[in-house]
C-alpha cells in the first residue's frame, strides 16, 4: 500500500483537503488538480490511481476519462469516478471508469474502494 500515488481531481476543495488528509495518513502518496482541464497533463506523473469528479467547472470528468482510457500511455490506470449526482454511475461506468462513487461517501468506503482498485 505505501508509496502508491493518487491523483485527486475535484473542484471543490474541501473534499480534495479531506481525502488527501486521509490518504496521506493512510501511507498513500497524493497528488491533486481542482482543474479538469489539467488532469491528462497530470496523469503524466503516472498515479497509481485516479480520483475523478463528474462534474468539474468547466469539464465533464466523463469525457477526461474517455481521453484517459482512449490513450495507451493512461488506459491501464484505474479511475475511481465520484459524483454527487445519483443518477449517473452508469454513464461514468460507461466512459470507462473502473468503479463509481457517490458523494457524500464514509471515508472507510472510500479506503475500501482504493484499496481494491490499488490490487
Amino acid at each position: 500500500m505505501a508509496n502508491k500515488k493518487i491523483l485527486i481531481a475535484d473542484d471543490d476543495e474541501g473534499i480534495v483537503d479531506a481525502i488527501t488528509m486521509i490518504l496521506e495518513v493512510m501511507g498513500y502518496e497524493v497528488e491533486f488538480t481542482y482543474d479538469g482541464g489539467a488532469v491528462i497533463e497530470a496523469a503524466k506523473n503516472r498515479p497509481d490511481l485516479i480520483m475523478l469528479d463528474i462534474w468539474m467547472s468547466g469539464y465533464d470528468g466523463r469525457d477526461i476519462c474517455k481521453q484517459l482510457k482512449n490513450n495507451p500511455q493512461f488506459k491501464d490506470i484505474p479511475i475511481l469516478m465520484i459524483s454527487a449526482s445519483r443518477d449517473i454511475r452508469q454513464s461514468a461506468l460507461d466512459a470507462g471508469a473502473n468503479d463509481f462513487m457517490e458523494k457524500p461517501f464514509e471515508m472507510d468506503s472510500l479506503l475500501n474502494r482504493v484499496e481494491f482498485l490499488l490490487n
